[in-house]
């Protein structure tokens, strides 16, 4: 397993001391939230994303995903969401990341129609990610928290180059047991991304470990074991887990960098105990309590 921390945690923050604290505490990739106040977004001229893509590359930390905020079940046109969505699978490309992260958006629509439009987009941004190596993922986020209902979308669109991403808060708060959101996503699943809160009401984020979500319950679901008994990731995955502390949305929330050796350390052990728990065939099946 490859661990990742989101840049959501370090809101701002220059990417070369980004990459200097993924190096330092022995994190192999970073998941870059692509927005106006980041210094990666989609305004970057050509020679910055050279220098971007080559400050990781000189620490050996790879580029896991660009966090984009395209909302591919919103309500409107096509066009503009399709059109920003090329555009981040461009500057992932350039930046040499596996993954471009996006969201449902679906709102208050009928939830067949948001699935439904959430498909046909997915579906024309296919080609696309295919010609440029790097997959979308969905995550599992407002209008489609759960793994069931994210696969509804996924479902007709049948391209390998298009996926998901397993948030652990979403699916746990939309009522979800892991056993079940890793049964619907295992298909389409590119990586899972971790957090902790205190509870359904406060989700301001904690260090991992000191708070309720069933972090072990997912992590062995996500550890399979092939044939031979050996734990592995499931199909056509590459291993990743990224902690996503949610800093930029709490202000008061503590301060990721001092956290990120401990987090490594709790994301190892949890690692081991989700590794035995998936060999024992006891993945998903804990106690461990729902909202």
């Amino acid at each position: 397993m490859k661990l990742a921390f989101s840049t959501l945690g370090l809101p701002g923050l220059p990417v070369r001391d980004v990459v200097r604290l993924a190096a330092e505490h022995g994190y192999q990739g970073v998941e870059l939230r692509a927005h106006p106040e980041e210094p990666v977004h989609l305004g970057l001229g050509p020679a910055e994303r050279t220098a971007v893509a080559a400050e990781f590359r000189a620490a050996g930390v790879a580029v896991l995903t660009v966090a984009g905020y395209v909302q591919v079940a919103a309500a409107g046109p096509d066009a503009p969401v399709l059109a920003e969505l090329r555009e981040l699978l461009t500057l992932a490309h350039d930046l040499g990341a596996e993954y471009v992260r996006v969201f449902p958006g679906g709102g208050d629509q009928d939830p067949d129609e948001a699935d439904a439009t959430a498909a046909r987009r997915l579906a024309a941004a296919a080609p696309y990610a295919h010609d440029v190596g790097v997959r979308v993922l969905l995550e599992t986020h407002d209008s489609h928290r759960t793994g069931a209902a994210v696969c509804r979308a996924l479902g007709p669109v049948g391209h390998l180059d298009v996926g998901a991403v397993w948030d652990v808060l979403h699916t746990w708060l939309g009522g979800e047991d892991p056993a079940t959101s890793y049964a619907v996503l295992a298909p389409h699943l590119g990586y899972v991304q971790v957090k902790d809160v205190a509870s359904a009401e406060d989700t301001t984020p904690l260090p991992l470990g000191a708070g309720v979500l069933p972090l072990r319950a997912c992590l062995a679901e996500w550890l399979r074991e092939d044939a031979t008994g050996t734990t592995l990731p499931g199909p056509g995955r590459t291993g990743w887990v990224c902690w996503e502390y949610e800093k930029r949305w709490y202000p008061q929330a503590a301060e990721l960098a001092p956290l990120l050796a401990a987090g490594r350390d709790r994301l190892h052990a949890l690692l081991a105990e989700a590794s035995q728990d998936a060999r024992r065939g006891t993945a998903g099946r804990g106690a461990e309590a729902r909202p």
